[in-house]
């Protein structure tokens, strides 16, 4: 599974979610068997040419439906913002699916 996170800086420690339109880089998280295989940043999203499983973003009310045009799965992480917290929370299945 192949994660997509806006994220405020590309530090994979101290950098958090943020909103869509305020991501100053993007963060892809390859997950398997229930650990995080690679971690990678863009600065431009467009820049990105793998294919992306699941946007995660902080509200129900970030404008995700690119993502969603793009057959995307959109996760909320409500509370989470780190990427250890949001990985831990996509393995458990805590993250909620956007509420259309």
């Amino acid at each position: 599974m192949l994660l997509l996170l806006p994220m405020n800086g590309d530090d994979t420690q101290e950098s958090e979610l943020t909103g869509v339109l305020s991501a100053t880089f993007w963060a892809t998280v390859e997950v398997e068997e229930g650990r995080v295989v690679e971690i990678n940043f863009y600065k431009d999203r467009e820049t990105i040419d793998a294919l992306l499983d699941a946007v995660i973003v902080k509200n129900n009310y970030e404008p995700v439906m690119e993502f969603i045009d793009q057959q995307m799965m959109v996760l909320v992480a409500h509370t989470q913002r780190t990427i250890d917290d949001i990985v831990e929370a996509y393995l458990f299945r805590e993250l909620h699916d956007l509420a259309l």
